[in-house]
């Protein structure tokens, strides 16, 4: 099996995980009032290795997103020496962050359901 590699998915997929895990041990030793709850979603590294897209979200929602994507755009040096620390990786991808807003929406969908669902029963 020459040529193929012995992983069972690909190199990005391992390399978002990687990241994912790295950033969020990362977030929770940095005293900042305004990362306090910060959950990482997601973590998309684009192919070329150079940058990646960090997806976070907070239980306070939409109304917190700009003091936390702010608190991390100013820490995201801190997160990328770790990153280049804890990684072995030829080149640390450049993190930009994005409020995470899918479970916000599938959580929307679910109650605008159920409100359908109560209506259908009221008849």
């Amino acid at each position: 099996m020459r040529g193929r590699s012995s992983h069972r998915y690909p190199r990005t997929a391992r390399l978002n995980e990687l990241l994912h895990q790295i950033i969020a041990e990362e977030i929770e030793k940095i005293d900042d009032n305004r990362l306090d709850l910060v959950t990482v979603m997601t973590v998309e590294v684009e192919p070329d290795l150079r940058h990646a897209t960090v997806y976070a979200d907070t239980p306070t929602g939409a109304e917190r997103d700009e003091e936390m994507l702010e608190a991390l755009n100013e820490h995201r040096i801190a997160l990328q020496a770790a990153i280049a620390r804890q990684a072995r990786i030829k080149r640390t991808p450049l993190l930009a962050f994005r409020a995470d807003i899918v479970e916000r929406q599938a959580a929307r969908v679910e109650e605008m359901l159920r409100g359908l669902h109560e209506f259908g029963d009221d008849e």
